[in-house]
């Protein structure tokens, strides 16, 4: 496996910025290597666009309909929750989720409230981030 660069983050959106940019958007899927070696070797974060509470005895059911569609066969370590989620410009087309959960970061820069599904998995469809790059990509109404 090759060495890869961290993208640079030139900027973050502003709050007027991520909720135009969240417009349409159903859900974000970022897919990277696991960073625990003995376990799944994919880290999925699923980012859904609402900042509603979802009921516990439904997250489970969030979880199994990704994985059915996305053909991700094993999963551990999840976590489902709402949490922050800023959005940064890099190199990348589009903009980058950033799972904010330090404090000191959350008070420096624009973040929104949203539904996280994040956890380690396994599939054969994301041969890239076994392979040691990470990505995202957004999925709309």
């Amino acid at each position: 496996m090759q060495e890869m660069q961290a993208l640079k983050v030139h900027s973050y959106l502003s709050q007027s910025e991520i909720q135009k940019q969240l417009e349409g958007v159903e859900y974000i899927l970022m897919a990277s290597p696991s960073m625990m070696v003995d376990e799944l070797p994919i880290h999925f974060t699923i980012i859904l666009n609402t900042a509603d509470v979802i009921p516990e005895e439904v997250r489970p059911l969030l979880l199994e309909k990704f994985c059915r569609e996305l053909g991700i066969t094993a999963t551990s370590h999840v976590l489902s929750n709402r949490e922050r989620i800023a959005f940064a410009m890099t190199t990348q087309e589009t903009p980058m989720p950033k799972h904010i959960v330090d404090d000191a970061e959350a008070n420096s820069i624009p973040w929104t409230l949203l539904h996280i599904i994040d956890f380690l998995g396994d599939s054969e469809g994301f041969k890239e981030a076994k392979d040691g790059l990470s990505g995202w990509s957004y999925s709309y109404n």
